[in-house]
């Protein structure tokens, strides 16, 4: 019976500022009681949504969950989606706290809307749907995150996952390693199937293309965090050995600064403790032999009167030879007897040869910086050069450890060692793990001749941890990622 005096509302907002204002709340307000009308007034509402007056659609925003009725609530969300884009941050707010609230009533309606736009919607809306998803399902209570709703999470992931940038995908990891139900073995390893997916690991390798290096480190540093013991690393690292490897000197990278080598390398040590059975064991373990002697140089030839025969002292690569050797050491232990075996012994005598001579030069190195970091506490520890010693020491300790193992008749690969850029549980000062990465500096100077000229050493100047997330991304978006995301639709789609 109230009908007319509800349409008169309505028709309010085609008035002056009064008659909006009074219309954005009253057409909320009475929305229920006029079920022929529902249409008529959510258009009418989203009207006020973007009017030119800040205050009206301020007002109007903040009333749109009280549509959220029913069938009416996926359209809701849809529009909220969509008005993510507001730059006026109390909009955004008002925008966020409504899109919570529906989410309360119904979380797959919500999500439901929320996804259309991920794949549907113009750009800035979609990465703002997709931040807010990063940020906010975490903060929900377990009686909205159920697993029903965690199922469709991941269902709609998949989809969007068919077309992202890197950027993206590293947010759609965030948000689906969060879920809870993924938090099983079973659900790791869908997850690791899905970074698999994404790293394309059936393509060819083009090393020199800076996209495709890219990609393949991005899926990788997120597959490490979830490999365990259950959840093998097997398919990455047999990648890593096969196509990698092989090209390590002519990997390109977008990002500046990156010592792409080592970065590989790092990934590659990170991932071998969990490989699982792996087919092509010998010829893999054999290209990660091969690679390692290229950094295990063999010792200057000496002239009669025992100076060096007028050939330079090799560089001793400290960071990528504890990456390679700790490899080497996880691998090695699938085939014990690869050394033995496997090796001529010829080709056995001359790796203790550069074991040996790499021993020495570390020894000299190890009493130097322990030396230098002497008696060193607190703050002391804490300067830019003593981080860096301070990460130097576990390098050449980490190396000794593992040649030690090697050394032993027949080989052992007993030892364990923690990577110099991975936490430790118990440290004392002079091992305490240095927390940023570390800025270049020079490698210690060499030891007078009298005790041993050892060969010059270098460990990288990118000795600290990263953490995944800042890894991530390409940073400063390099246009639309992999795989450029296809012809989307574009404009609004109330």
């Amino acid at each position: 019976q109230h009908k007319d005096a509800y349409q008169a509302i309505l028709d309010g907002v085609k008035g002056g500022a009064k008659e909006k204002r009074l219309a954005a709340q009253f057409i909320p307000k009475f929305f229920k009681h006029f079920p022929e009308l529902a249409d008529s007034a959510i258009n009418a509402q989203l009207d006020l949504c973007e009017d030119e007056d800040v205050s009206i659609r301020r007002q109007a925003i903040k009333e749109l969950p009280q549509f959220a009725t029913g069938d009416n609530l996926p359209r809701v969300a849809d529009i909220l989606t969509q008005l993510l884009q507001s730059d006026d941050s109390a909009e955004f707010n008002l925008v966020n706290n409504a899109l919570l609230s529906i989410f309360k009533m119904d979380a797959k309606g919500t999500l439901g809307g929320l996804f259309s736009q991920i794949l549907q919607g113009e750009d800035i809306v979609r990465e703002r749907a997709i931040k807010f998803l990063s940020t906010k399902l975490k903060t929900l209570p377990e009686e909205v995150m159920t697993k029903e709703v965690e199922e469709f999470i991941l269902t709609e992931s998949k989809k969007v996952l068919e077309d992202v940038t890197g950027e993206e995908f590293v947010l759609f990891m965030k948000i689906l390693s969060g879920l809870k139900s993924l938090q099983t073995v079973s659900g790791r390893q869908q997850l690791v199937e899905l970074v698999a997916e994404q790293a394309d690991l059936e393509q060819t390798f083009n090393p020199s293309d800076p996209d495709c290096v890219d990609r393949l480190l991005q899926c990788t540093r997120q597959a490490v965090p979830l490999f365990s013991k259950n959840v093998h690393s097997t398919k990455f690292v047999t990648y890593f050995c096969e196509h990698v490897l092989p090209n390590l000197s002519s990997l390109t990278t977008p990002v500046e600064g990156l010592d792409i080598q080592l970065e590989v390398l790092k990934l590659l040590a990170e991932m071998s403790s969990f490989c699982g059975d792996m087919e092509k064991l010998e010829s893999n373990l054999k290209k990660l032999f091969d690679k390692l002697l290229e950094y295990m140089p063999l010792p200057p030839e000496e002239a009669e009167n025992g100076e060096n025969a007028g050939s330079e002292e090799p560089k001793l690569q400290f960071s990528y030879v504890e990456c390679l050797l700790y490899s080497f050491h996880q691998l090695g232990r699938k085939l014990p007897d690869f050394l033995t075996a496997k090796l001529n012994a010829e080709k056995l005598k001359d790796f203790k040869i550069r074991l040996q001579y790499f021993a020495r030069g570390l020894q000299v190195y190890i009493r130097q910086l322990r030396l230098a970091l002497q008696g060193k506490t607190g703050e002391a520890l804490k300067t830019e050069e003593n981080k860096i010693k301070v990460v130097a020491l576990k390098i050449t300790n980490n190396i000794n450890v593992l040649i030690k193992d090697l050394f032993h008749i027949p080989p052992s690969y007993k030892s364990t060692v923690t990577l110099s850029w991975k936490p430790v549980q118990k440290a004392d000062a002079s091992q305490k793990r240095a927390s940023e990465d570390t800025t270049s500096s020079s490698p210690p100077k060499k030891a007078s001749a009298q005790i041993y000229n050892p060969p010059s050493g270098k460990y990288s100047s990118n000795l600290g941890s990263f953490s995944y997330e800042q890894r991530g991304g390409f940073r400063g978006g390099r246009g639309r990622g992999w795989g450029g995301r296809g012809n989307r639709s574009r404009g609004r789609i109330y």
